[in-house]
């Protein structure tokens, strides 16, 4: 069983169609079906069910893929640990969030000590995120929601209210804490359907009793509460969005039931390397957002 064999086990896995899979790897179809055949051969198995021109993954290769893939994460980060060490890679840290409202300052805050450092940085959801994780594409994410695999440690920075804001002159405008049942004939203006903070909330009004009637949806925040403040409707809006600009939303209501609150979290795989610069960016992290909980109890006070 050689690499290469496997390699080429793993593309046509991924397209389950012979054409597709050479076009990929840039070989002839045949040459592609007889290393295919070949592979099942040593592996006493068939990995392929065959039906016409149609190939699917039986349930021996999808098991088999699984390991396969494993075998190239592997191969991966040893080239990443062997890079780093010797010193040939610029120092790089990527990072997937579903919280963006704190990361500007939070990768500035990180800069301001280690100028040298590349970030790469996605918005995605919890679901895209683990999917990351475990193929190796990110070092860390950050989320409002526990991120959960075999090799996938997530680890809780900090726990913060999520309150609602309300347009200037609406009824509730006046007011200093609600109960979200009282909300429910409200028009929302929410994430888009898929992130973390989305699913939250959602949960929040079905505890409370209804299902939220969504009049906008996006993915910038924000725009979201600009939208508020025009006056075509009201949004859930975390204690972390509204540190040092309490004066762009003065209408804030913090909810007494149910218990509306969410939990960051840092999240990594245990398979992948982390170089240096990377731990050192944990432990930033770990000590920035202790920072902000502090901040946040402050004003609470």
């Amino acid at each position: 069983m050689e690499l290469l064999q496997l390699k080429y086990f793993q593309v046509v896995a991924k397209h389950e169609h012979m054409t597709k899979a050479a076009e990929e790897l840039q070989i002839a179809q045949p040459s592609l079906s007889k290393t295919i055949s070949r592979l099942e051969e040593d592996l006493g198995v068939s990995l392929f069910q065959r039906e016409k021109r149609q190939i699917r993954l039986n349930a021996h290769g999808k098991l088999f893929l699984k390991r396969v893939e494993k075998i190239f994460t592997e191969l991966n980060e040893g080239k990443r640990e062997l890079l780093d060490l010797s010193r040939n890679t610029e120092k790089s840290i990527t990072l997937a969030v579903s919280i963006s409202r704190l990361l500007p300052s939070l990768i500035q805050s990180f800069r301001q000590e280690h100028p040298d450092v590349r970030f790469q940085q996605f918005l995605e959801s919890t679901s895209s995120m683990k999917t990351e994780l475990e193929e190796g594409q990110i070092d860390f994410c950050i989320s409002s929601l526990p991120v959960e695999g075999s090799d996938i440690v997530w680890e809780p920075l900090m726990t913060e209210e999520i309150c609602l804001i309300v347009p200037p002159g609406h009824r509730f405008a006046g007011t200093s804490v609600i109960e979200l049942q009282d909300m429910k004939d409200e028009a929302f203006i929410s994430m888009n359907t898929g992130y973390g903070f989305r699913d939250l909330t959602d949960r929040f009004c079905r505890e409370a009793g209804f299902e939220p009637h969504v009049a906008f949806e996006g993915d910038e925040p924000g725009v979201i509460g600009e939208l508020v403040k025009q006056g075509l409707g009201i949004a859930f809006i975390p204690e972390i969005a509204l540190l040092n600009q309490r004066g762009r939303f003065p209408h804030k209501l913090r909810i007494s039931h149910p218990d509306c609150k969410r939990t960051i979290g840092i999240g990594w795989s245990t398979r992948r390397y982390l170089s240096p610069i990377a731990i050192q960016f944990k432990e930033f992290v770990k000590n920035y957002f202790a920072e902000v909980a502090r901040e946040l109890e402050s004003v609470r006070d």
